[in-house]
């Protein structure tokens, strides 16, 4: 129990809150992270995409953090700091009630450079650093969790050992375009020896499988602010996702076995807000009777909203990933899924 609270207390706020999210699964934590500011949900969604694993006894620790820190948010509001400490204090204990205010009431941590070398376990980060320029490694020192640190600063060379201490006490503001360039040359380095041989918890389907579910506003924010922070992962994302445009590079028969499985209703209103393009694939897998059907719905509809346009939208899609799931239908994202036999 000590050691979970003592790896727990390691986490950012923003850590906390991906490993939330991961826990709660794409459909619980779709609607929860349309309402944060968006710069919130960059940098969440970031930690997601980086986050190979997650023990089970830490989801479940960061589950009830969760939980009690919603009670302390409850009882502000109803009376005040005060009137929550003091229930917060009887149910959980006058320090634990401390932390969780303070944790309410704190601004959310700023974003951290060196995610991957975060990641990385000690022995590989100091394969990689140990002949860096002793102020190259205590600025990377600055930016890891403390108990790695202090592996690598204890395996560094003795003659560097002092330097590195001493400049890492007397770090001071340090350029944000310095932290930028040593932190792309670190993760080139890194990505060819950090291991991937781990069970995938977070990562790049998570937040594809989350942004699957948000509206097309939400998502188009989350890309934007990703490509703005790491074009590279951005560009993974985008390639791993599916939108309801991309029905067009369905094969007829993934379409027809789609087109079972969606409402007339559905289809229609979704239809309404897409390219000619889309709509000439759905109408070529229909037969001329049915595809009739849905024009004259569509033209019965008139004027739509695009909020409702894009929740049938994302309802077929949905349908798409299940059948995609149950390996009822092939999605190509190119490379090798490219090659369909």
């Amino acid at each position: 129990m000590v050691a979970k609270d003592k790896e727990q207390s390691k986490l950012t706020g923003v850590q906390k809150t991906a490993i939330l999210f991961i826990t709660l699964g794409p459909d619980a934590a779709a609607p929860i992270i349309k309402k944060l500011p968006e710069r919130e949900i960059q940098k969440i969604t970031y930690e997601i995409a980086n986050m190979n694993t997650v023990k089970n006894d830490l989801k479940q620790s960061i589950l009830s953090e969760f939980m009690d820190m919603n009670k302390a948010k409850d009882y502000l509001i109803e009376g005040g700091l005060d009137y929550a400490r003091d229930l917060l204090g009887k149910a959980l204990g006058t320090q634990r009630a401390k932390e969780i205010l303070d944790q309410v009431t704190e601004a959310t941590e700023q974003f951290r450079p060196f995610a991957i070398a975060r990641k990385a376990d000690a022995h590989q980060l100091l394969n990689v650093i140990t002949n860096e320029h002793p102020q190259t490694i205590a600025l990377i020192l600055c930016y890891l969790q403390p108990d790695k640190a202090g592996q690598i600063v204890s395996s560094l060379p003795e003659e560097i050992q002092g330097d590195v201490a001493f400049r890492i006490a007397n770090m001071s503001n340090t350029s944000p375009m310095v932290i930028k360039e040593i932190e792309k040359v670190l993760n080139t380095k890194l990505s060819s020896v950090v291991k991937s041989d781990l069970t995938v918890i977070g990562g790049v389907e998570t937040i594809v499988a989350i942004l699957n579910q948000v509206d097309r506003t939400t998502e188009k924010n989350i890309t934007e602010g990703l490509e703005r922070v790491d074009p590279e992962l951005a560009e993974k994302v985008k390639q791993s996702m599916f939108i309801f445009e991309d029905i067009i590079t369905l094969d007829d028969v993934s379409i027809q076995r789609i087109l079972r499985e969606v409402e007339s209703k559905d289809l229609a209103l979704a239809l309404k807000g897409c390219s000619d393009e889309v709509s000439a694939s759905i109408f070529r897998n229909q037969s001329k009777r049915a595809a009739a059907s849905l024009k004259e719905d569509m033209e019965f509809l008139g004027p739509v909203r695009l909020m409702d346009v894009e929740k049938a939208q994302m309802k077929i899609v949905g349908t798409i990933r299940r059948l995609e799931d149950a390996g009822e239908i092939i999605i190509s994202r190119g490379g090798e899924d490219a090659i369909i036999i």
